[in-house]
């Protein structure tokens, strides 16, 4: 099967895609102390339209990062707070009666926006949750029997706190999946939290202050374009692939000792997410192609939430990075 054609972004391509990045990213600095991590992983989902989930602690700046990344872009930003007694309806949208003209009245929910930040997601029930990711997968949402398209670009940012479990309802491996990337996030260093109170000493952090976007809607969609077109060698396709493969063949390729750990590997999507990642993670190298660095570079960040371990993986010390690690490991590189 032949690989469609792509046309490589430009040397001219790449200066403008560089301008725009770094005006972001410059945007997002002056917001959010260190978390250069996390920078990258909202860049990387902006890039390629991907959605991203962030788990943390609380106070790790997850809400103020998706704030900082949409006051940098001309376009409509929603936060929705989770919480146990949400409902699909005030979300996605609903019908109301309007008196005045005697009919129902369609009123779009807050996901109708270019970024949505679903704070602390999983408090919201079941039933939310597959409201909202299947909004986030059609990109649409359907009420009283008629469709509504959510703008584009379009990105959610879902957080989640792993230490509270009274009244949080976990996400299913099955929807942890509709996620591009998962980023988990630490705890600053000393210094970068004196930092914190230096800035809000200096009224960095005054909400009050407009601050003003500094990219608009078509630029994004311009990177959006560029990003798709970044080159993937085919022989990096493969490299891919083997990745995702051994997650689910474990047995042939990892010690028994890391093995027999692995209850279930990667789906399709991971290697759909390796691919455009990869291509987003090269463009913010200043690279017109993608190289193997790219895919490792990413390979947490696409493999934390799609591997799944036993429970004796816990009381065994071992993580899903450092099993992600191991697969790295594993496979030869190009």
């Amino acid at each position: 099967m032949t690989t469609p054609t792509r046309v490589q972004p430009n040397m001219a391509d790449m200066e403008t895609a560089h301008r725009i990045i770094r005006a972001v990213a410059d945007s997002f600095a002056a917001k959010v102390v260190g978390q250069e991590e996390l920078r990258e992983t909202l860049l990387i989902g902006l890039l390629t339209s991907g959605h991203i989930l962030l788990e943390g602690v609380p106070g790790l700046a997850k809400t103020t990062a998706a704030r900082a990344l949409s006051d940098s872009i001309s376009g409509q930003f929603a936060r929705i707070q989770c919480t146990p007694d949400l409902l699909p309806g005030d979300i996605l949208g609903t019908q109301i009666y309007d008196s005045s003209a005697n009919a129902f009245v369609t009123r779009l929910g807050p996901v109708h926006a270019n970024i949505v930040l679903l704070d602390e997601i999983n408090r919201s029930s079941a039933k939310t949750q597959s409201a909202m990711l299947e909004a986030m997968e059609e990109r649409q949402t359907t009420i009283a029997g008629e469709a509504h398209p959510i703008p584009e670009p379009f990105l959610v940012i879902a957080t989640q706190n792993p230490v509270d479990q009274e009244g949080t309802y976990p996400l299913s491996e099955a929807q942890t999946d509709r996620f591009l990337l998962k980023e988990t996030l630490r705890y600053p260093s000393p210094e970068e939290e004196a930092e914190v109170i230096f800035r809000m000493d200096a009224g960095v952090f005054d909400r009050t202050a407009q601050t003003p976007a500094v990219i608009s809607l078509d630029e994004m969609r311009h990177l959006q374009h560029l990003t798709g077109n970044i080159h993937l060698d085919p022989v990096l396709v493969h490299y891919i692939t083997q990745l995702v493969h051994v997650t689910r063949t474990p047995d042939q390729a990892l010690p028994p000792q890391i093995a027999r750990l692995i209850e279930y590997g990667a789906s399709p999507r991971a290697t759909i997410a390796f691919a455009r990642a990869s291509r987003a993670a090269a463009l913010l190298a200043g690279r017109n192609h993608v190289l193997p660095e790219d895919i490792r570079r990413v390979a947490r960040r696409v493999l934390r939430h799609r591997i799944i371990l036993r429970f004796e993986a816990a009381g065994a010390g071992v993580t899903t990075e450092s099993v992600v690690d191991t697969v790295l490991q594993s496979v030869r590189t190009p």
